[in-house]
């Protein structure tokens, strides 16, 4: 699991092993993450399923329930499959996007 930081964006990157494996380092490791928005890269694992996605929910529902973002970046995935829960996007660019959007609709009351 490598870690980078961004003001207030944590970018949390895997390299090879499963996602069950990162989740469960993220939730292990959460009190350092839950002040920020999170970011996770999925972008060097080879294969990516729908199940795989689907395990971040419940971690992603706790993240945005404080009012804090949870985007999972992954070109390898059908985002026409993915459920509207969750937010994933092919790309960090647009993953920082969407963090500055449901910024905006925070300010505002949304």
């Amino acid at each position: 699991m490598i870690i980078d930081r961004d003001e207030n964006i944590t970018i949390i990157a895997q390299e090879k092993a499963s996602v069950k494996t990162l989740i469960n380092n993220i939730e292990q490791s959460y009190d350092k993450f839950k002040n920020y928005h999170l970011i996770v890269r999925l972008s060097s694992l080879e294969k990516i399923l729908l199940e795989d996605i689907i395990e971040f929910l419940r971690l992603s529902n706790n993240h945005r329930s404080a009012k804090k973002s949870f985007v999972v970046v992954s070109d390898k995935v059908d985002l026409d499959e993915m459920p509207d829960e969750i937010v994933v996007v092919p790309t960090l660019q647009e993953a920082y996007d969407i963090i500055e959007m449901e910024e905006i609709e925070r300010d505002l009351g949304f």
